[in-house]
């Protein structure tokens, strides 16, 4: 991590992009760095942590799992993303895990500086509220997707929504997916997901780069 003061790493994220200079100064002494290896959970399903988790750098990915271990991947988080805040608001334990993908470091706020921050700044609490929303929708849209969508068709989201523009012009997953992860994404097995990748890749829709990264083509411009 580099070696900024907590003000220069409170003034880069998002969420207190609202704050006063006076707001932002009286965090600095409240927040605090983590670094989190890869594996590592950030938040654990099921228990509480009391604090707000901000990511830094890195990657990592919320998962959800059943009292017989299978785990079902619900979402990826980036740089800016911030994780923990339900279960500050409304007391209850976190609903899922959030684990370090690769090395992650986070900014992390205690509890009850979080909500004085809520209370004392309304374009943060909007800030939250509309990260909420934004999460409920995408839930809504997943639950929607397993019910209606074939596995083809959850697979080529999956594709579509983990791909950024490159500078080619086109769109790249910027980093390795297993597929184990994606048949936990969609909720279909290893086998089947395989089997759809590999369609999707003699079709042109999808092309394999060095180091497993992942090339995403418009159909109708795939490479023939």
């Amino acid at each position: 991590m580099a070696l900024l003061s907590n003000l220069e790493l409170i003034r880069r994220v998002p969420l207190f992009a609202q704050l006063s200079t006076s707001q932002a100064e009286a965090l600095v002494g409240a927040v605090t760095k983590q670094r989190f290896k890869r594996g590592e959970c950030i938040v654990t399903q099921g228990q509480t942590s009391n604090a707000l988790f901000i990511l830094l750098t890195g990657r990592a990915r919320v998962l959800m799992s059943d009292k017989r271990d299978r785990e079902v991947i619900l979402a990826s988080m980036q740089a800016g993303d911030h994780v923990g805040e339900m279960s500050l608001i409304d007391g209850e334990p976190h609903s899922a895990t959030v684990q370090a993908e690769i090395m992650t470091d986070t900014l992390v706020l205690g509890r009850k500086d979080f909500l004085r921050c809520l209370s004392e700044n309304s374009a943060m609490a909007h800030s939250v509220m509309r990260e909420l929303v934004h999460r409920l929708r995408v839930a809504d849209h997943k639950i929607g997707s397993l019910a209606l969508m074939g596995v083809y068709a959850r697979v080529a989201n999956v594709m579509l929504e983990s791909a950024v523009a490159d500078t080619g012009g086109g769109l790249l997953i910027p980093y390795k997916v297993s597929r184990q992860d994606v048949a936990k994404m969609v909720g279909a097995s290893r086998e089947m997901v395989s089997r759809v990748m590999k369609d999707f890749e003699e079709q042109g829709f999808l092309q394999t780069l060095d180091q497993g990264l992942i090339r995403v083509h418009d159909r109708r411009q795939a490479p023939r």
